[in-house]
């Protein structure tokens, strides 16, 4: 299983990933995409809408089933990735190229309440 080592990670399968303008890129991990199967269905957060860390902020369907999306950390929506929206089965393709939004953290600090690549690691060898 790939786990890209300049993205931060949930417990709930997302990555998050900074940018050089200071928003942060989100998205389903790797380990998210192939348990779901093949993603047909994006709900994304509305632009200009408040992230609360660990609520529910939008959702991924799969001919298997439906997943909720949960905010990495509080902060705003900024953009939505339409491409993704219009063809969610690029998620399957490139879990870590195709991010979902791209939000504004409240806190500077990101890294704080997230697993670093190692920690997230670990997280998946306890599933499997």
């Amino acid at each position: 299983m790939h786990i890209p080592q300049n993205f931060l990670y949930s417990t709930e399968h997302l990555w998050t990933k900074a940018s050089a303008d200071g928003t942060w890129e989100a998205g389903i991990t790797d380990y998210a995409q192939d348990l779901l199967g093949d993603i047909v269905f994006i709900e994304a957060p509305a632009v200009g809408s408040k992230l609360v860390t660990g609520q529910p902020c939008g959702i991924v369907e799969s001919v298997k089933t439906g997943s909720d999306l949960h905010a990495l950390v509080d902060g705003n929506v900024i953009e939505i990735n339409q491409e993704l929206i219009n063809s969610p089965e690029l998620i399957n393709e490139k879990p870590y190229q195709a991010w979902i939004f791209k939000y504004k953290p409240t806190n500077d600090d990101v890294s704080k309440t997230l697993l670093s690549p190692e920690a997230y690691k670990t997280l998946l060898d306890g599933v499997a």
